[in-house]
This record gives structure tokens, sequence and C-alpha cells, in this order.
């Protein structure tokens, strides 16, 4: 079972967005929060990354080519020629509808950077563990021999939008939706030593029981059960899951169940029994029950609210 391929089909709503921006120094552009997760891939020259004054703090970062970085929590920021140059708002146009990106030019008389700036949409109620442990700025630097996948995808991204060749209207947009996985792949593996879910997906014993709960999530799981099927015993299952994944096994368990049944609410006319069904409660009655615990709102509700 694909735990994280899992998670991000549940958790994204739409396709990204993103705009193709050529910026001539001096430059600076103003990004306000997203909901989802803002990304930039620095294809030529080089930028900033740095916190606006009402925002969050972090430390600003220096970007080359070939960089990548993700900001996970969507926090407002800026890209800048210089840490300290004046801002515009990021007010993307689209020239056409077969464009496939918006653009952003701005002119001036110093060095050109071009980068890809844009946003996924993921879905944010109660998030996921995966949601809550990604940083508020994850630096990916184009270092040579490291994240050969990531590069790659980098450097067709950067062929596509250069040459715009037959077809780049269906490619770059499916590039930059790939790319998500690229560039959680290198977090996962940069920090896999670390607390949290990188370090639940790097050990065996718990990527072994959330594949068993992603890969049947009806099935009348206990922590028995699924220490079972990690390969512990019931009481070390049980701390090792709480302390990596931050929440004990049955908790997850109802998470993911309810992440999934709003999945199918939202995707699928399937009968509230089926969907029920899917997720492990035996009537319509209890799966109610326990989703308006989680979502404040009826199944039928929120199948309602998401069709309007």
């Amino acid at each position: 079972m694909d735990v994280l391929a899992d998670v991000l089909t549940a958790l994204r709503a739409g396709t990204p967005v993103a705009a193709h921006t050529e910026a001539h120094a001096p430059w600076g552009l103003r990004f306000d929060h997203t909901t989802g997760a803002a990304f930039h891939v620095v294809l030529a020259g080089t930028a900033w990354l740095t916190p606006l004054p009402d925002g969050p703090g972090f430390e600003p970062v220096e970007l080359g080519q070939g960089d990548v970085v993700l900001l996970g929590r969507g926090v407002p920021h800026a890209m800048t020629s210089e840490p300290g140059t004046p801002l515009v708002a990021f007010r993307p146009t689209r020239p056409s509808a077969a464009t496939p990106f918006g653009r952003v030019s701005l002119p001036g008389p110093g060095a050109r950077a071009t980068i890809v700036c844009g946003a996924y949409r993921l879905r944010r109620h109660r998030p996921h563990p995966l949601l809550r442990d990604l940083p508020e700025v994850a630096h990916l630097p184009a270092v040579p021999g490291r994240h050969p996948g990531l590069r790659a995808m980098v450097g067709l991204l950067g062929e596509e939008l250069a040459a715009h060749p037959p077809g780049a209207a269906v490619v770059a947009p499916s590039l930059v939706d790939a790319l998500l996985v690229y560039m959680l792949r290198a977090w996962l593996g940069e920090t896999a030593g670390t607390a949290g879910w990188p370090a639940a997906l790097a050990d065996p014993v718990t990527a072994r029981a959330l594949a068993a709960i992603h890969g049947d999530p009806a099935r009348a799981w206990t922590v028995e059960r699924l220490g079972a099927a990690a390969g512990l015993s019931r009481a070390a299952f049980a701390r090792r899951f709480t302390t990596l994944v931050g929440e004990p096994p049955l908790t997850y368990l109802t998470r993911w169940r309810m992440t999934t049944a709003a999945r199918l609410l939202r995707e699928t006319d399937r009968p509230l029994a089926q969907v029920a069904s899917a997720v492990g409660y035996g009537s319509a009655f209890a799966f109610a029950k326990a989703f308006r615990r989680e979502y404040a709102t009826t199944p039928g509700g929120y199948r309602s609210a998401t069709l309007s």
C-alpha cells in the first residue's frame, strides 16, 4: 500500500495553481497566506525567500538556479532579488485559455530571474499528520547527486516553459502536479531521522501498521491486530506508533476512516450505508454519529455542501 499516495489523493483539492515569473532586479513579490502549500522553483538566476513584517518569522533563504522551496503551511512570504526590496502583490495574468500558467513580468535594469511560483490546494480540516509536520519552509537546494528525481522534474519543467513545444499546455501542469510528490519525497528523505511523520514512514514497524490501515480501513482493527501486522506486541506497538505518528493507533484509524468517508461523499454518489460499510461501520447511524464528531455536520450535509 502506497501510504503517501493515499494521503495525497485524499487531501488534495483541485489542481495546483502556478505562474511563470520573469523578473529583472530590483524586484520583490508579496505572497499572501494560502490554505494549501505554496512552492517556488528557481529555473534561472537567483532569488531570496523572506518573511513579511506582519507574518510568521523565519530566516531568509537565498535560492539559486534549480533550488526548490516548499512552504508547507502556506504562510505569507516574499520573493525578492535582495532582502529589503520594495514589494508588489503577486498578481499573475493569463494571456489566453490555452496558456497553462499565469504570467508575471517585472521589468528592471538588473539581472534576470525565472521562477515558477504556485500553490497546491489541500484540505486542512483536522489536518493529517503529514500536513501537521510539514515545516513552514522546506528548502531543497540543487546539490549534484541529491534528489535526482526532483532535479529531473525541475529540468523538464524548465524546458517546457522555455521552449513551449507542442503539448506544453498539457504537460507543464502535469509536471507541477507531480512536483509535489517529488518535493515530499525529498523532504521525507532528508528528515527521516527526526520525529513525526517522516520518522513514521521510515520506521518499518509503524510503516507496516500504516499500510495495513490504509490498505483496509474497513477491517475491525484493534491495537493487538495492528501490532501483530507490524510485528510487535500490543503494548510495544502502541507506544512506538503513538510516539512517531503523534496519536494512538485507533485515533489515527478513526481519523483515516473519516478522511476516506469525506472523499467518498465528495467524489461518489454511493448511498450512506455503502460509505459507512466502506470505512468499517456496521450501520449508517453509527457512521453518521462518528462523522458528525469529526466534521460538525452530517454526512448528507457535508455531501450537499461540497456539491453546491
